[in-house]
């Protein structure tokens, strides 16, 4: 089977051999239970001390959390989705035109993860845009639908001050002054995936995206309300997240568990899909300047130690994560001090 575009509108009867997992590495879906105790935090509160300290625990214990009253608006919300909705709908001739299966480039349609280099594909195809600063990004975004590059650019803008929020909130958790980790990571780059996980014939055999954490500083995820795909790996099981009305899902990734030396987790976290329904999932990522130092504070050193990663750069740790396969050993293995 040709590895362009899984959304053709075609129902799949069965699962393509390129996409068929090895039995050792399938989801076992009938093993896997749901979250019970999912950290949710509400920013709308007065009590900013409870907020951060709900921010730590769940930082520490569970690499990510979900957060309600955000400030991002019900209608750029219900608008996103429509509009992502309406993108995958489209005619496939019409899809193929934004095609690529070059990473580097800053719009592109694809799908899987890396189809280049992986053996097994991923059940997804997904619509990745850079997104910041906008003036230099929104002329090459999608015309199609007419309303995508409104409709995209103020979710962008309300999700971006959301993050700003969310990092001052986690730089007070770990004792810093709460611009600490906005200075550190410097001028942010913002990147989304919208991700389309059609009805999939075989979902016990595949994934739409295996086990990975990921390589930005955070995450705020926004999932399909129909239907659950979201697992995240605590205490060595899987748990499904089931989602929340008018809530996002916060995941802590790679360079804030450098940045917190170890004390904050990149939550590992995959995609599995439905046999009966499509799913939709919109991730915006919030990441480092290209040339940021990822270093820890002193104060989260401890005396006479060593941090548990060396420095780096973020345009050095990119390049490492696609380099490699989506599911292989954590990216941030390759940089810890010896």
């Amino acid at each position: 089977m040709d590895t362009k575009l899984i959304s053709t509108g075609i129902r799949y009867t069965s699962l393509p051999e390129s996409y068929i997992r090895p039995e050792s590495d399938r989801p076992r879906l009938s093993e896997v239970s749901t979250c019970e105790n999912v950290p949710v935090v509400d920013l709308g509160r007065d009590d900013r001390v409870s907020v951060v300290r709900e921010i730590a625990n769940a930082c520490a214990s569970y690499g990510f959390f979900q957060v309600i009253n955000h400030g991002v608006s019900e209608a750029a919300v219900v608008r996103m989705l429509g509009v992502a909705a309406a993108f995958f709908a489209m005619p496939l001739e019409e899809k193929m035109k934004l095609y690529s299966d070059d990473p580097s480039k800053t719009m592109r349609l694809s799908t899987s993860f890396n189809v280049k280099k992986e053996m097994v594909h991923n059940w997804r195809d997904y619509l990745r845009l850079h997104c910041y600063p906008l003036d230099k990004y929104v002329p090459e975004w999608p015309s199609n639908p007419p309303s995508f590059k409104e409709i995209v650019s103020n979710y962008c803008k309300e999700v971006r001050e959301l993050g700003y929020r969310l990092e001052e909130l986690i730089s007070e958790s770990l004792g810093l002054d709460k611009g600490h980790i906005r200075t550190i990571l410097g001028e942010q780059g913002q990147h989304m995936a919208m991700n389309f996980y059609p009805a999939c014939p075989e979902p016990e055999m595949t994934y739409g995206l295996p086990r990975h954490t990921d390589p930005n500083a955070l995450t705020i995820l926004l999932q399909d309300l129909h239907v659950a795909g979201l697992q995240v790996l605590k205490d060595g099981k899987w748990l499904a997240v089931n989602p929340i009305p008018g809530a996002f899902i916060i995941n802590i990734g790679d360079q804030l568990q450098a940045l917190s030396n170890g004390r904050y987790k990149s939550v590992w976290h995959r995609a599995v899909v439905n046999s009966d329904k499509e799913r939709m999932s919109v991730a915006s990522f919030l990441c480092p300047a290209d040339e940021a130092l990822i270093s820890p504070p002193e104060s989260l050193i401890g005396e006479g130690a060593r941090a548990v990663y060396r420095d780096f750069t973020y345009a050095e740790y990119y390049k490492q994560f696609w380099s490699r396969n989506l599911d292989q050993e954590h990216c941030l293995e390759l940089f810890k001090n010896q």
